[in-house]
């Protein structure tokens, strides 16, 4: 019987889902193991071989923990709520629900034949009622607490309503909106029922409030930091401005300090929590506040360096202050304005990582110096955030090198209050060690010194205090779309209110349109069926509304985010419908302890997930502070891209490219910015004149011009063209060849059959050379390989073995596919170990050499610590060298072969599982105990000893360890082989190091 691994693989994965193999129980009298990958969304294009690479790897964990007897729990899920599914529903008109609904099954299909041990029967999606209705109730229980500064955790809001009627909020301690004012008990009980509600929206965790946000008008949505990439949304590549809205968000800045506190007890990378330390940004200073001349406004300024207060020339705001509109003059309120609506087209992160670009306007109002009353002029910049710290910084460019070169920049003062210091060149930053000059009261005093007396000054003339200040922001949870999770929330007099938890879920309503009403309102607007009755307590048409029992539902949806925060918990209890999970599992599970996934999710979705953690550890519900103790980041896997010469013109050619290259693909047409694709095939050697091409171009030009109306249709039908089988793509990529990636073939003949290429330009044959390059593999970048068609052509675990085989988990690594025969054929080497010559199932019970037993438990030494280590490309080497050695000593043995089996499952489980069913065993190879390794094997009882004469080496004889140096001398002199070489001579002397060499010398 040959290796057919087609056959083999169907027949177990068959076994697995009959035999529900992996299935996790929550009680159990083993210990217990949770492996958990990063839950994939959905997408319409399926898995690429780069997508599997941690679910492999978290699999052969999964897999050897069990053969190590613990209950694992390896589950698997969607994250199925997304942008791109409404976006296709937009297209379509399709319901997202059904996309959703074909892109998991074609998932499944996917993950399946890969062959992983994920408990299938604990699925969750996190589009689905069932799931959404506790991702509702977690919302509505943050809406329901406060944070306490004093005990430092969350607690019910009830409790601070107790506080308020009792003191006041004088002595509060709490996390709040920056506008609290204080109030007295009186005043509290003399509030009306709608401003109590009011007050304490200013202090719940989740909260509504006029936020600057990410908005692309594009996709009608706010985004997140991390959904925008260069300054464009990461979908679809449309511009991103930055806007004032009402969004509901999440106070995890009063986590700031758990959540970095937390990363001490978390067996992450470094890296990796190096980028959450940063995102929380924790710093220590003062709050100073400058008032504006002329006004009753004063700006507050978080300061890291208040010791050099006397240094300040100038002070810069966010332009999308709220103080820029009140005092700027109206001399310069043009000139503010239009620099203000500049800035609102760059994101955050643009404007953070553009260290170059030196901008601002002056707004003509000046503010007060705390200490000499001074006039400092007020200017915007945007190089100082809205969203970090005031929104304000008081320009010290003596001692700051952004403030210095602005101040250079715009010609602005610049103060030395450092003594003995040079700044004629750059800003001088130094802490340690520095002495402060030309400052008042702080003159002579060093760094800590100063800073100190700074704040006590500062605070003596009521005008600043010590702070500390985090970088971390609360995070916006509202989102525009429809395929999201509805919010649990309607209102009242223009005040939220909460759904209870007995008619939850709230079910997304169907709807004609899938984008904004023509008001400007978020898809959901679009429901005629979105009303929430409190008497019936369900929903009603809008039509109902009367504000008096009938109430409008919220019409934002909740981020990507939210279902993924708490989903590792769903999976400990999924049918549990009165409970997100019951307590018995929560407290066998815990948490997850071990997590693989990409690092771009590491200050979002990790931190989002950690601080919903505390939270509902908090309030009672959890019985751990973090959600992952170990975290791995999987490397990626990168595609070759395949390029051909292409640039981007008005009407007129550029002689000098001409050239230098003979071929122009891509034309861009200025006037009415319509790609026109013109393709002028080339050989890499023709000549081509200037003058042809540019003549032929601009005819093309003038004609496309004459239809522009017919355009659009044009445009549709792009995505039927073939090249090599494949869709062609218009944006300079072809399809990556695996023959041959350097020239392709393109047919003319469907070419010409589309209107879009009517007017293709010819010079040479149908070949041209294409350049290539790795980078990220992507289905936009034609560069993806199936692993539908590794399976198919070589096998489950021959795809699982190669891209482990193919460099350190957490490197990035190119993919090869004519690479991969060499593990296809390592596995057929394996196959052929237990099989005879006829192939046969040949294993023998007799006794293995003492070669093969040394070789066997190596491998299982080396494996071993492989795997602990996750050092796995590694482990398929070992295993690559003891099948070798293996089949060399001819062993057929049982006694190595069966345990082999066992060893190699968590990495090829098909084929072990088909061996060891040979072997004559009637369960998985899953539930084996894993093999045992005894050192008594690896140690050596004899030496090759090298024999030398007179230095020179001349044969090699084996001896035992244990034989004294006179007995070694005796053995090796009367060798046949030593008597050849003295040929009668005598030696003069016999040199013998016992377990290392010998030497005769004469």
């Amino acid at each position: 019987m040959r290796y057919n691994f087609n056959q083999i693989e169907k027949k177990w994965q068959e076994y697995w889902a009959k035999n529900q193999t992996f299935k996790a129980e929550n009680n159990s009298e083993k210990p217990k193991y949770y492996v958990l990958d990063m839950f994939p969304y959905p997408s319409g294009a399926g898995l690429h071989v780069g997508h599997p690479l941690g679910y492999i790897a978290s699999d052969i964990y999964a897999r050897y923990k069990r053969h190590k007897g613990f209950n694992v729990l390896h589950p698997q899920g969607y994250d199925s709520f997304g942008l791109p599914a409404e976006q296709y529903a937009i297209q379509t008109g399709q319901h997202p629900a059904l996309t959703t609904e074909a892109n998991i099954n074609r998932y499944r299909e996917q993950l399946d034949q890969i062959g992983f041990s994920f408990d299938w029967s604990r699925e969750v999606r996190t589009s689905e009622p069932d799931y959404y209705k506790w991702t509702q109730w977690i919302f509505i229980q943050l809406f329901d607490s406060w944070y306490d500064f004093e005990s430092e955790k969350a607690r019910p809001i009830s409790e601070l309503e107790e506080i308020f009627a009792a003191e006041g909020n004088s002595g509060v301690n709490a996390a709040c909106d920056d506008d609290v004012e204080q109030f007295t008990v009186t005043q509290w009980n003399n509030f009306s029922s709608e401003e109590k509600q009011k007050q304490l929206l200013k202090y719940r965790l989740t909260y509504l409030a006029e936020t600057e946000v990410n908005w692309c008008p594009q996709l009608g949505t706010v985004l997140a930091n991390d959904e925008i990439v260069n300054g464009v949304s990461e979908r679809g590549g449309y511009p991103v401005i930055r806007k004032k809205m009402t969004q509901w968000s999440m106070r995890i800045s009063a986590f700031a300090e758990r959540l970095l506190q937390g990363l001490n007890e978390l067996d992450w990378t470094e890296s990796l929590k190096e980028s959450q330390r940063n995102w929380i940004g924790k710093s220590v200073g003062a709050l100073v506040e400058f008032k504006v001349q002329g006004s009753e406004f004063k700006v507050p300024v978080f300061t890291t360096r208040p010791d050099t207060i006397f240094g300040v020339t100038f002070m810069t705001l966010a332009p999308e202050h709220e103080l820029v509109e009140k005092i700027t003059i109206p001399e310069h309120k043009s000139e503010v304005e239009a620099y203000v609506q500049a800035t609102a087209k760059r994101s955050e992160r643009e404007r953070m990582a553009d260290v170059k670009t030196i901008s601002g306007v002056f707004t003509g109002a000046y503010a007060e110096h705390p200490f000499t009353k001074e006039p400092v002029p007020i200017w915007i910049g945007d190089y100082v955030l809205a969203g970090y710290g005031t929104g304000a910084v008081m320009a010290v460019p003596c001692g700051d090198q952004r403030d210095y070169e602005f101040a250079k920049h715009f010609d602005l003062p610049i103060r030395n209050i450092f003594e003995n210091v040079d700044i004629s060149e750059e800003a001088y930053s130094g802490k340690e060690g520095t002495v402060i000059a030309n400052s008042d009261f702080l003159d002579g005093l060093e760094y800590k010194a100063a800073l100190q007396k700074a704040i006590l000054e500062l605070e003596k003339i009521g005008q600043g205090k010590g702070k500390t200040n985090y970088r971390l922001r609360d995070a916006v949870f509202s989102r525009q779309r429809y395929w999201g999770e509805p919010f649990p929330v309607y209102y009242v007099e223009g005040l939220p209110q909460m759904i209870e938890k007995e008619h939850l879920p709230l079910r997304l309503p169907e709807v004609e349109k899938y984008l904004p009403t023509e008001t400007g309102e978020p898809p959901l607007g679009n429901a005629t069926d979105w009303a929430w009755d409190t008497e019936k307590n369900e929903v009603v048409e809008n039509s109902k509304i009367d504000h008096k029992t009938v109430f409008p539902l919220e019409l934002n949806t909740m981020p990507g985010w939210a279902g993924s925060s708490w989903y590792l918990f769903r999976y400990m209890d999924p049918q549990n419908e009165e409970r997100f999970a019951s307590e018995e599992a929560l407290e066998y599970w815990e948490n997850v302890d071990l997590y693989i996934g990409g690092s771009e999710h590491a200050t979002g979705h990790l931190l989002y997930s950690r601080f919903w953690t505390k939270f509902l550890k908090d309030r009672g519900y959890l019985t751990v502070e973090e959600p992952f103790k170990k975290l791995i980041n999987q490397g990626m896997i990168l595609g070759t891209s395949v390029f051909h010469s292409a640039y981007d013109y008005s009407l007129t050619l550029k002689q000098s490219l001409v050239e230098k290259h003979t071929s122009y693909p891509f034309i861009r047409n200025s006037e009415t910015e319509i790609d026109l694709n013109v393709i002028v095939l080339s050989k890499n050697d023709d000549e081509i004149p200037f003058d042809e091409v540019r003549e032929k171009t601009l005819n093309l030009i003038q004609k496309r011009q004459a239809k522009q109306k017919q355009l659009p249709e044009i445009l549709s039908s792009k995505s039927d063209l073939g090249v090599n089988g494949y869709s062609f793509n218009p944006n300079r990529r072809f399809p990556y060849s695996s023959v041959d990636p350097i020239t392709l073939k393109i047919n003319f003949e469907k070419l010409r059959e589309d209107p879009m290429y009517q007017f293709v330009l010819s010079f040479g044959d149908d070949e041209f050379i294409c350049s290539h390059e790795v980078e990220k593999m992507s289905k936009s970048k034609y560069n993806v390989v199936n692993p539908d068609d590794i399976c198919e052509d070589y096998g489950a675990d021959t795809l699982r073995m190669y891209e482990m085989f193919l460099g350190p988990l957490e490197q990035a690594k190119p993919w090869n596919t004519a690479g991969i025969t060499g593990v296809h054929n390592f596995l057929k080497k394996l196959w052929n170990l237990y099989h005879d010559q006829d192939n046969n199932f040949s294993v023998s019970d007799g006794k293995a050499s003492a070669d093969s037993l040394k070789t066997l438990h190596k491998t299982i030494k080396k494996v071993t610590g492989d795997i602990e280590n996750f050092s796995f490309n590694t482990s398929v080497s070992t295993f690559m060298i003891c099948v070798n050695e293996l089949s060399a000593q001819k062993c057929h043995f049982r006694e190595v072969l069966e345990p082999l089996a066992i060893l190699i499952a968590p990495y090829a489980p098909h084929i072990s599982e088909e061996l060891w069913e040979k072997l004559g065993h009637d369960t998985s190879v899953t539930t084996a105990a894993y093999p045992v390794y005894e050192e008594k094997f690896l140690v050596e009882s004899t030496k090759e000893y090298p024999i030398s004469f007179n230095g020179k080496m001349r044969f090699t004889l084996e001896l035992p360890l244990d034989m004294s140096k006179d007995e070694i001398e005796k053995t090796v002199l009367a060798h046949e082989k030593t008597q050849q070489q003295l040929d009668g001579r005598v030696p003069k002397k016999v040199i013998v190091v016992p377990g290392k060499i010998v030497n005769i010398v004469g």
